[in-house]
């Protein structure tokens, strides 16, 4: 039944004059919004942009190329130019670019959230100096708990998508935590770390210098 035809004839006067005054008949309480009228689609997010569980962009999974791109696609768009006098921007217009041009530059510092390119960084350097340190010849109860670490670790990587894909690997028997010494923790997370590369593209490292790179130093004395 359409919204002005009510049993109440006082309601369908009221909502004549609403029509007539509007030029909008009534809608219904579940009509719906104003972007599904006009027939405009959601804007599409440019790529390179992960969706996290929560259905919002993730940022520790997107590079801070892509959300950048996604933070310009949020600033109002530039009018064409008019024959009309032009004004100062207002204090509220300023404002809103400053903001936006300063969330744009947050990757530059290093005060704010990492992307997924920062984060993958930050996590190699971690757990190749955690497989530097790890001792020659760990008791029992040490590589027990190395290998819960790994576990662990896969579940709580805050790129969601970087997680499951660590995850999926560790699940093949093949590519089980090595623990029961330093060499083989070590060489065991460059593979983790090639196995990574090979799937972004990357070159693979050489494992026989996993030691060199992240414990002893080169050997021609650049870090020394």
């Amino acid at each position: 039944m359409p919204v002005t035809s009510t049993p109440f004839p006082i309601l369908s006067q009221f909502l004549c004059q609403v029509e007539k005054l509007t030029g909008v008949p009534p809608q219904p309480l579940d009509a719906p919004g104003s972007a599904m009228l006009d027939g405009e689609p959601p804007k599409e997010l440019p790529k390179g942009v992960v969706i996290g569980p929560d259905g919002k962009p993730c940022r520790t999974c997107t590079s801070s190329a892509a959300w950048k791109q996604m933070l310009k696609q949020k600033q109002p768009s530039s009018t064409k130019p008019s024959s009309s006098p032009t004004f100062p921007p207002t204090a509220t217009a300023t404002g809103v670019a400053a903001a936006t041009a300063s969330t744009i530059n947050t990757f530059d510092r290093a005060d704010c959230p990492p992307d997924v390119e920062q984060l993958g960084r930050s996590s190699w350097t971690l757990l190749h100096s955690i497989t530097a340190t790890y001792p020659r010849n760990p008791p029992v109860s040490l590589q027990q708990e190395t290998r819960a670490f790994v576990t662990a670790f896969s579940k709580l990587y805050p790129c969601w998508t970087c997680a499951e894909d660590f995850q999926a690997w560790l699940k093949d028997d093949r590519n089980a935590p090595k623990v029961s010494s330093r060499e083989e923790f070590g060489r065991w997370m460059c593979e983790a770390h090639n196995a990574v590369n090979v799937k972004l593209g990357k070159e693979r490292f050489d494992c026989d210098r996993w030691e060199e790179r992240w414990r002893t130093g080169w050997k021609d004395g650049r870090c020394d």
